[in-house]
């Protein structure tokens, strides 16, 4: 049986810092979605020719209502783990397991589909030099940089990430500027264009640019961390969807009226990075190279984020039981989850190696839009059952429930236009996420609320000094890591050799309890003191 969002939301106001403010949601957005620019204008244009800134405008308002919702979600329930969250405690533990599974999908793909993106631009480099490279060898290299680098933890690029997101929007601005001012320049191409194509070719554009906003609302994930975030985040978020809509929908514009005809194509496929050659064109070769350049900060960034973004929620799913320990248990050096870092990884490459890129496009764009659904309709169910659930968050999003049905209308109908890769990829995370629940999952999920925790607690209670020292010795010998802190897999030895006789699930929702702050750790001296100081009542 699912939490209720009441209790949900009381479950998600732990005290973390919360450090991140307006300017800090804004960037964080904005990272996660500008390196789609960087690649699906040209497969956009293989599928609607020069009109497609309609596309990313269309795209636009079909990512509006889930920012909405998002935005609501979160100042409902403040705290990290983002759409998975929501879905498991809204609908429960089986559409838990299958939305996890497939934000898992969709975040590896698009990271994938950056790194594919990454060596485009970056070989746009190496040929100006004379230098020669494979495409893949290169984006297999630097995904398992990328890998190490999450395993040992270097992974907060928030101050990396600032620049790289001024740098990208500065590059992108610059562009348009020397496309306006291009002799070639004609408005009337990109305008014709837009409505000389069907409805139907409009929206299957639409749908596949999709991806481009699919990062819009992931700062929602981190929402224990933001100041004031029943203001900070909704504003956050619609701003930042604001610069994306019209920055994507001028360069798409431009782009289009300043380039010659069918330049999108090359040997009978779409370019690969079409920045470099759009810079090229109306700034030069050497500005079009240092356009390459930032292309490629963009996209590592992006990607660097996006394997640790993935891996995190398979961690998160396997903190609620619905997936094995050893996707919760860290790595006792970099305290880092390195199982689902490698999993997320792997995948990846598989992905790299097997995929084509415009397959691997649509295949993220439609997990994100089916993802997208179910969120607006998370806000519909607990509005409806408000007075069961007490749902009164903090921020409510407007034109309710209108601007949800179209969100939900307007995606089903985006994921038919996708075609059958779309509904392969959907189907595929359903079938995983119901085997996964139903062969694990519903054993393991823990519906007790960590009762063993109160028991633990209990044993720990008005003991004497000597069995004290006998618990503190214990514990800190199951510290391999030496940094006072215990993993999973040392927290349930210290309660072994301390005799105490729980099952894996229980020291498990116990471990749970104790990480506060949900990183996969527990400091030793923090915990026996919580865990000793029992107030009877």
């Amino acid at each position: 049986m699912a939490s209720t969002p009441a209790s949900t939301a009381e479950s998600g106001k732990k005290e973390l810092a919360r450090s991140i403010g307006l300017s800090g949601v804004v960037i964080i957005s904005l990272s996660a979605m500008l390196p789609g620019i960087f690649v699906t204008p040209t497969f956009a244009a293989e599928i609607m020719g020069p009109g497609i800134w309609l596309a990313f405008l269309l795209a636009a308002s079909v990512v509006l209502p889930a920012a909405v919702a998002k935005s609501e979600l979160a100042s409902g329930m403040p705290s990290s783990g983002g759409s998975y969250v929501y879905l498991e405690r809204t609908y429960g533990p089986l559409i838990g397991t299958v939305s996890g599974l497939g934000l898992w999908a969709s975040f590896l793909l698009k990271a994938a589909f950056a790194l594919i993106g990454f060596s485009a631009y970056l070989l746009a480099v190496t040929t100006y030099f004379d230098i020669e490279f494979d495409m893949i060898t290169l984006s297999l290299s630097a995904l398992v940089l990328i890998t190490v680098v999450n395993i040992m933890g270097v992974s907060k690029v928030k101050a990396v990430q600032t620049p790289i997101v001024y740098m990208s929007v500065f590059l992108l601005l610059a562009t348009v500027v020397a496309a306006f001012l291009s002799p070639d320049f004609d408005p009337s191409v990109p305008w014709e264009g837009a409505f000389d194509t069907s409805v139907w070719t409009l929206a299957e554009t639409a749908g596949y640019v999709f991806v481009a906003y699919a990062g819009v609302t992931k700062v929602a994930a981190i929402g224990g961390e933001v100041k004031n975030p029943e203001k900070n985040l909704p504003q956050g978020i619609m701003l930042s969807l604001l610069i994306a809509t019209v920055l994507y929908t001028l360069l798409a514009f431009m782009m289009m009226a300043a380039m010659p005809d069918q330049w999108w194509m090359k040997d009978g496929k779409p370019l690969e990075d079409p920045i470099y050659a759009f810079a090229s064109h109306v700034m030069g070769t050497r500005l079009g190279l240092l356009a390459a350049a930032i292309s490629v900060l963009t996209m590592i960034s992006m990607a660097l984020a996006g394997v640790l973004a993935s891996s995190r929620f398979l961690f998160a799913m396997s903190r609620d039981n619905l997936l094995p320990q050893a996707l919760e248990d860290v790595n006792v050096k970099f305290e880092t989850p390195h199982v689902p870092i490698i999993l997320t990884g792997v995948a990846m490459g598989l992905a790299i190696l097997f995929v084509p890129l415009k397959d691997v496009v649509k295949l993220a764009s439609g997990f994100k839009i089916m993802i997208f659904m179910i969120i607006n309709s998370c806000v519909i169910v607990l509005r409806q059952t408000s007075h069961a659930h007490e749902w009164d968050p903090a921020y409510k999003g407007p034109m309710y429930p209108y601007l949800q049905l179209w969100g939900i209308v307007a995606g089903a109908f985006m994921i038919f236009l996708l075609g059958e890769k779309a509904f392969i990829g959907g189907g595929a995370a359903v079938f995983a996420g119901v085997a996964t629940y139903y062969l694990y999952g519903r054993k393991h999920y823990n519906k007790t609320g960590n009762t063993p925790f109160a028991t633990l607690r209990a044993s720990f209670a008005h003991s004497s000094p000597t069995q004290r020292e006998v618990r503190h010795a214990a514990f800190h010998a199951a510290d391999i890591g030496q940094k006072n802190h215990l993993t999973l897999s040392e927290f349930q030895s210290a309660l072994k050799a301390l005799g105490y006789t729980f099952s894996s699930d229980e020291s498990r929702n116990i471990f749970h309890e104790a990480d506060t702050n949900e990183d996969g750790v527990i400091d030793i001296d923090e915990f026996l003191v919580m865990a000793e100081d029992v107030i009877d009542e």
